[in-house]
């Protein structure tokens, strides 16, 4: 396959004109590749050794256009901080188009920081080095922790410099990879302007390219909005899972696909605290980690106002009541999922009643104390071998543990199976690295100074979370004491 060629077929440029403005790259400098993803890239059926290359640096850098592609800035609006706005878009990025995988999947290849579009509401289309890296880094941990995810495909430095509110920093490009680009926002942009006829058309080709098992149903759209929050329940019940905080959970960055979309002000929890924000931006806390399910639901009630002319445009109040039905399940859906990740986390084979009572008991003595909760969920697999030191080490005062403990245990007698194939099952959901804050924090600032060996080195430790291995106890540590606050910045 030549360099600048691709397999692409891209569907959203071909069947939705309209949606989106054809647009190009800016030209840099000097594009120079930083991180290629090789294992990615033949995913994708792409010639891996070709693309990692000045040639290929200069395709994701937006500078060089391959053939076959059909670049464009997608339209989209959004509830931004629960304030509306019409007119979002890709203001800094271009959906470079779309390749079947080795799986048969379709998948978009999109730059992050490409240049001024037509969206760009005044900013200058670029990104920076740090976000960029840091979306690379979390993207691709989400992916190995088992998180739907977009992915990092390259990772390209432009030769600019570029102004940001500390100065200037190092221009660079993300090339990320989703099974789509399509946001709620997407549909907001079309029913805030009364087009129902391209909300039609919207809905038909997210049912087509996500739930195909719906095409041809009369209740299509209301099957589609009940099947996004499935999706969206799943998803935001991993997040807690792993202790993830998005930070900006605008209705532009969620997906219809149910995968994990811009890793802006992002950041895990090391101590256990539902109230945990880190976005610089979020001052009243709206995105904090424990109110992540309510905001999805939300989020999910924006989509559903989307689709009322599409699920009964002969009865609004017929079609605002079936809508009404699928968003007011979605806590019992976030449940059922939660509770099943948990039930795993714990070493729990089948559902008790009392399953939901030992969960948040735990996650009570968590809280109270502050406890890492990587660690403390990592550390009862050996409490199920016998070793509860491991886990009572990690609190100040384990009392409250410790009568937690003596539950968790009576309980897992009524379970069946060898021990160490309950171990190896909790070792197989319960990670010993995630991406410390103050790990990544690290990685970025010397990346930053041209030194990319703490990146290089913590990809690496990242890509297979579950597998405790000698020599990278630091990587399994929470935040020394001098870290302090962390707070992180959209990246724009």
């Amino acid at each position: 396959m030549s360099i600048a060629r691709f397999e692409f077929d891209n569907t959203y440029a071909r069947e939705l004109e309209g949606f989106y403005v054809p647009w190009k790259g800016a030209e840099v400098p000097e594009p120079r590749m930083i991180r290629f993803n090789r294992l990615l890239a033949t995913e994708l059926g792409l010639d891996a050794a070709a693309l990692d290359s000045e040639a290929g640096a200069a395709i994701f850098a937006g500078h060089t256009a391959p053939e076959g592609s059909t670049p464009l800035a997608m339209a989209y609006a959004g509830h931004q901080f629960g304030g509306f706005s019409p007119q979002l878009g890709d203001g800094r990025a271009l959906l470079l188009g779309e390749v079947i995988d080795t799986h048969g999947e379709r998948r978009d290849i999109h730059l992050k920081g490409s240049g001024r579009t037509p969206f760009s509401r005044g900013g200058d289309g670029k990104a920076v080095l740090g976000p960029v890296l840091r979306e690379y880094i979390i993207g691709e941990a989400m992916h190995a922790l088992g998180v739907p995810t977009t992915r990092a495909l390259a990772a390209v430095a432009t030769g600019e410099s570029i102004m940001r509110q500390d100065g200037r920093e190092p221009g660079a490009v993300l090339a990320r990879v989703a099974a789509s680009h399509l946001r709620v926002g997407t549909f907001q942009y079309f029913a805030a302007r009364g087009e129902t006829e391209k909300l039609r058309q919207l809905a038909d080709y997210a049912i087509a390219r996500h739930y195909p098992e719906l095409q041809g149903r009369p209740d299509r759209y209301l099957g589609l909005l009940s099947a996004v929050r499935d999706r969206q329940a799943a998803l935001i019940a991993q997040w807690m899972h792993v202790g993830f905080v998005h930070g900006v959970m605008n209705t532009d960055n969620m997906t219809i696909s149910g995968e994990t979309i811009d890793y802006g002000p992002c950041a895990f929890i090391d101590g256990y605290d539902p109230a945990a924000v880190f976005s610089s931006i979020d001052s009243h806390g709206r995105y904090a980690y424990g109110n992540q399910p309510k905001i999805a639901q939300w989020n999910l009630a924006r989509l559903a106002e989307t689709l009322l002319d599409l699920i009964n445009p002969d009865d609004s109040d017929d079609a605002v009541r079936q809508a009404s039905a699928v968003i007011t399940g979605f806590p019992l859906a976030y449940e059922r999922a939660w509770l099943a990740g948990m039930r795993a986390k714990l070493g729990l084979a089948r559902a008790e009643p009392e399953d939901m009572e030992l969960a948040t008991g735990l996650l009570s003595v968590l809280e109270t104390q502050s406890a890492d909760f990587t660690r403390v969920f990592r550390s009862l697999s050996a409490a199920v071998a016998g070793d509860v030191a491991a886990s009572r080490v990690l609190f100040s005062n384990p009392a409250g543990f410790d009568l937690w403990l003596t539950l968790w245990q009576a309980r897992l007698t009524r379970e069946d199976g060898a021990t160490e194939d309950r171990v190896a099952a909790m070792n197989r959901v319960n990670p010993v690295y995630i991406p410390r804050n103050h790990m990544v924090e690290a990685a970025l600032q010397s990346a930053t100074k041209g030194d990319l060996a703490p990146f290089e080195r913590l990809i690496d430790v990242l890509d297979d979370p579950f597998t405790e291995r000698p020599g990278l106890e630091v990587f399994a540590l929470g935040a020394p004491s001098d870290f302090g606050p962390y707070t992180t910045f959209c990246g724009t």
